[in-house]
């Protein structure tokens, strides 16, 4: 294999490219009107992709809105996203918490409703 990513079918890609960019400091590397490739300078191998849902290679039967999918993506700091996410008005569908496993997590939704979980390594849970 020489190459994997994510495409994420939406509505608008110039509204979540920003949504994006804004929230976690993501770049484009690939921007039409049909298709943008998020990537982040931090992560070098990080593509990440969004996909006009309406566009002609996308089958009748794969464009309905997304279910059945958290994306998540580990960040240094969640509260620092929730406060991001705050200020852009972004829907918060559960604000940080600590989980068991060693992370803090929050998720929301992206503007198409995806559910974003964005954590961050806390101290490792207890043996």
């Amino acid at each position: 294999m020489n190459r994997a990513f994510t495409s994420l079918l939406v509505d608008s890609v110039g509204q979540s490219a920003r949504f994006y960019e804004s929230l976690l400091g993501m770049t484009r590397h690939f921007d039409s009107d049909w298709f943008v490739i998020l990537t982040h300078p931090g992560i070098s191998q990080l593509e990440f992709g969004l996909l006009d849902r309406n566009n002609e290679i996308v089958p009748q039967e794969g464009r309905m809105a997304p279910q059945g999918i958290i994306q998540t993506f580990v960040v240094d700091d969640t509260d620092a996203v929730y406060e991001t996410a705050k200020s852009m008005d972004a829907v918060i569908v559960e604000p940080p918490r600590d989980m068991p496993y060693g992370q803090r997590r929050m998720l929301l939704r992206d503007p198409d409703g995806t559910l974003i979980d964005i954590s961050a390594p806390t101290a490792p849970p207890p043996a």
